[in-house]
């Protein structure tokens, strides 16, 4: 079933919405939250949570892309669950190292996910990359992907992979300077 006639299911409340989301699209969801918070049964809740917040939220809600409205209902029920005590060894390190590299260059006052104008500089932002380092970027810092993991995705070696994320946050912090967030 596509996107729209899921969404009309959720606005009908007939329950088949849950289990046509869990087909189409579980095992992506599952990923996101599984890099961030490396524990299946932190997986299962995040998940289970997903669910019911697509449920309350549709309607009001009508989203445009179905799929990127649950990754960001997991990928940010999952940051709430790593924050909330997760050990770095948990995480496999990853979401920490993330959080820390964009830290860097957003600043510890102005956490992405909570601000909608930082929101839109960083849409803005990705629009200008060329498709491949927005790709990178998107792999690393959207899906908490290992570096080498993309390397190996992307069939680039390790150090390129760090070399164009490393310019990428250049260029973000430059322009977050630049927009008087830094």
């Amino acid at each position: 079933m596509d996107d729209a006639g899921i969404v009309e299911l959720f606005w009908k409340r007939d329950e088949e919405a849950i289990r046509e989301c869990r087909a189409s699209y579980e095992p992506l969801l599952r990923s996101i939250a599984y890099r961030i918070l490396g524990r299946s049964e932190d997986v299962e809740e995040c998940l289970n949570d997903t669910w019911l917040r697509a449920w309350n939220a549709i309607p009001p809600e009508r989203p445009r892309r179905l799929v990127a409205f649950l990754g960001t209902i997991t990928r940010h029920l999952a940051l709430d669950c790593y924050r909330r005590g997760h050990s770095k060894r948990q995480g496999q390190g990853e979401t920490a190292l993330c959080l820390d590299e964009l830290g860097e260059c957003i600043g510890e006052e102005h956490p992405i996910e909570d601000r909608l104008a930082l929101r839109e500089v960083l849409n803005a932002f990705l629009e200008q990359l060329p498709e491949r380092s927005r790709r990178l970027f998107q792999l690393r810092y959207w899906y908490v992907m290992p570096v080498a993991d993309i390397a190996r995705q992307e069939k680039m070696s390790e150090s390129a992979v760090k070399m164009q994320l490393s310019r990428a946050r250049q260029q973000l912090a430059a322009l977050l300077r630049q927009e008087g967030f830094l």
